[in-house]
């Protein structure tokens, strides 16, 4: 839902904007602490993937959404773990 309120940024009410923007960047802290913790990355570098990973689950969502296809949200998914994007492996090793 953040993911198709973000695509109309500009139109939302000020509050409705903080709680957007809150919800990726607790996200894409959660996520980095993953990276981290997995011991791929420094701080920084862990951060840039982060986003990148948060980035392409939404185009997933999106897409998958625009052609009524949770299929293809997990093709994506997969497609992602495979080019190494999304280091499920390794990730579930560390844990």
């Amino acid at each position: 839902m953040a993911s198709f309120m973000a695509a109309e940024y500009e139109d939302l009410p000020e509050e409705v904007k903080v709680e957007v923007k809150a919800f990726a960047d607790t996200n894409v802290a959660w996520l980095t602490d993953v990276l981290i913790d997995a011991g791929l990355g420094d701080s920084a570098s862990c951060e840039r993937r982060a986003r990148s990973i948060f980035t392409a689950v939404a185009g997933a969502q999106l897409m998958a959404r625009t052609r009524c296809d949770i299929g293809l949200f997990d093709e994506l998914i997969l497609t992602y773990q495979e080019a190494g994007l999304i280091p499920v492996q390794q990730i579930q090793a560390s844990r």
